[in-house]
């Protein structure tokens, strides 16, 4: 059973950071390219962050130089180090992982940023 679990997710004052966690299990892990997507009320789900698989990472335009994805294969776990916020980056915080065609999800953490 193929599980991703995000953590670290709530509450920060704008300028503020937080760091995501996202831990797997049931797959091989240093396979898989990871990822951060994230979806705020009434939008679609947008790319945040990936990592590949190699390690190489892609950000979103929105999140260059506030924002670092990185994984650590040993303990199959993503992070997404989040510097810098802004209230536009309020949103629902998804974990993903992709190999071939298989493609899973986490449940997702709340980041809300707000004085």
């Amino acid at each position: 059973q193929v599980q991703l679990v995000e953590s670290g997710g709530g509450l920060v004052q704008p300028g503020g950071s937080l760091r995501l966690s996202c831990a797997a299990s049931g797959i091989i892990f240093s396979f898989y390219d990871m990822g951060w997507y994230r979806q705020a009320p009434g939008k679609q789900r947008e790319l945040v962050a990936t990592i590949t698989s190699g390690g190489s990472t892609n950000y979103a335009d929105s999140v260059k130089g506030r924002f670092t994805i990185s994984r650590d294969n040993a303990k199959n776990t993503v992070f997404l180090q989040m510097n810098s916020l802004k209230p536009e980056d309020t949103s629902v915080y998804y974990c993903t992982g992709v190999r071939a065609h298989r493609q899973y999800w986490g449940q997702g953490t709340q980041v809300t940023v707000s004085s």
